[in-house]
């Protein structure tokens, strides 16, 4: 009954009408990931009161296929101006703008397309074939394995600030301490706020991103007096799919990342920018030659392409089996089939079956649409490299002030912007990893609403951590790695002994 079921989701799916609001949900996606600020979310949002007179199996074609192509299209300006379009292309930045800078653009934007699509690809197969299991085994997750979740994900700045591990972990620290501005989500206590009604609502992650990789950019390029007539790249770029020795390379970390990606995407309310930092983390930490991750490493671009799209698939995996929202753009999602008279649970995959399945197929059709309309985007989209970099240079930055406005509608947010590219350039000139900060900001409300909720939960026991089996594991793993580095230095150095030359055989 369940082929049968999606064998029907692909007939439906494939209707001329629903093939159209695929190819545009690709094209919108795709522009929509492309330009920093505006993500899935906002497309949504702003395409809601057309869908109001629209029957619900092109509207959710549209809407979760537009937000699988922005989990994708965000990782093209993170690759190209260091700008990550969405935050789930945060991780991507690392690794994806400086295997551009090395002169390898098109076999960087090809394999964060493969990666994307694959992990796409074996997120929807999750979704179809093991929605009830993994709902179940979700279930099982508590406030204790989300933060001993969270706490080993944090680890990876031992690896990420190479030699100098105490300012990476001054990085996390004030990324924990910028989450932690704005009213508290368990007592409603303004914290840091000083008294501004615009801090009550937090620091948002969009404007911090831009700042301290986009704006801190520009500001580094102007420093070094580049050439502001000549073009950034002159040559054309050709976007290089399903490239045989890269595959090759990165087989292993996309079949991890993708199963990660898997596996956080159906725990609630984590999403893919929680996904792609973990899945980044855990490619560093299996590396053979993690030193190169930061300096263009090809891992550090499969690994959270692969994991992202996965878990935007499996998001919709508690939406469908629990009525929870996987992440923020489903959240916003569960409200549209609300507003459809349709709610979302246990009991959705019975009454409305043909919904569900064709949501399904589209998910699968979305990932080859990608692959096909993918190279002719980005050739497009390289052309902006043609420009000068006198004219690209405010373009970049008023799409950073557009993009960040948009996010909230908020003059505060361009303000945090601007402060946050000084920073970043600052941090730069310093060698300070920029990366440790931007760990702390989106893991920070994490670790700590799950901290207090477990200590609520064992009356302020912190053994609730070491009794429980998952959590307990986690955290084993997240201490060995954060002093593995340490340990690492201290042990003495094996050497093989050479033969002597006067030593007779």
């Amino acid at each position: 009954a369940m082929f049968e079921h999606l064998l029907n989701g692909f007939i439906n799916a494939l209707q001329p009408f629903h093939l159209l609001m695929l190819f545009f949900a690709v094209v919108l996606g795709f522009f929509g990931g492309a330009m920093p600020g505006i993500g899935g979310i906002m497309l949504i949002i702003v395409l809601l009161p057309i869908t109001y007179g629209m029957d619900p199996i092109p509207v959710f074609l549209l809407l979760t296929a537009m937000y699988a192509a922005t989990a994708y299209s965000g990782s093209i300006s993170a690759i190209l101006y260091r700008i990550p379009g969405t935050p789930e292309a945060v991780a991507t930045v690392f690794d994806g703008y400086a295997m551009g800078q090395k002169g390898k653009l098109g076999e960087a934007m090809g394999l964060a397309m493969t990666s994307s699509a694959i992990g796409g690809i074996i997120g929807a197969l999750f979704l179809f074939f093991l929605t009830p299991p993994l709902a179940s085994f979700a279930l099982r997750f508590s406030s204790p394995e989300y933060f001993a979740l969270a706490i080993l994900a944090l680890t990876v700045v031992a690896s990420i600030s190479g030699k100098d591990l105490i300012r990476g972990l001054l990085g996390v620290l004030f990324g924990l301490f910028i989450a932690t501005v704005g009213i508290d989500s368990l007592t409603g206590t303004p914290r840091f706020t000083f008294g501004s009604s615009y801090l009550k609502s937090g620091l948002d992650l969009v404007p911090i991103v831009i700042g301290l990789f986009a704006i801190s950019e520009i500001m580094k390029n102007v420093r070094n007096n580049i050439n502001l007539n000549q073009s950034a790249k002159a040559v054309k770029v050709r976007t290089k799919l399903f490239i045989g020795n890269l595959l090759k390379k990165c087989a292993g970390t996309i079949a991890r990342s993708s199963l990660l990606g898997a596996w956080i995407g159906i725990l609630p309310g984590i999403g893919g920018t929680t996904a792609a930092l973990i899945s980044y983390s855990e490619a560093m930490r299996w590396s053979k030659n993690p030193e190169q991750f930061g300096k263009g490493a090809p891992e550090g671009i499969a690994a959270p392409e692969s994991a992202n799209n996965c878990a935007s698939a499996t998001a919709f995996v508690p939406l469908f089996s629990l009525g929870i929202p996987g992440s923020a753009t489903t959240a916003v999602i569960l409200g549209v089939f609300i507003l459809h008279g349709l709610q979302p649970g246990p009991m959705m995959l019975t009454t409305h079956s043909e919904l569900v399945y064709t949501i399904f197929a589209g998910l699968f059709l979305v990932n080859i649409m990608m692959i096909i309309f993918a190279k002719p985007f980005v050739s497009l989209f390289v052309y902006t490299q043609k420009i000068p970099y006198s004219l690209l240079a405010p373009l970049i930055i008023i799409f950073c002030f557009i993009g960040t406005y948009t996010v909230r509608n908020s003059m505060f947010d361009i303000w945090v912007m601007v402060v946050f590219g000084l920073l970043g350039y600052f941090f730069e000139k310093i060698r300070f990893p920029l990366a440790t900060v931007i760990l702390g900001i989106v893991l920070g409300p994490m670790v700590e609403e799950e901290l207090r909720r477990s200590l609520i939960m064992s009356n302020g026991d912190f053994s609730i951590f070491f009794t429980r089996p998952i959590s307990c594991l986690l955290l084993i793993l997240a201490i060995l790695s954060l002093l593995w580095p340490i340990i690492k230095k201290r042990l003495p150095k094996r050497t093989i002994p050479l033969p002597n030359k006067d030593q007779s055989l």
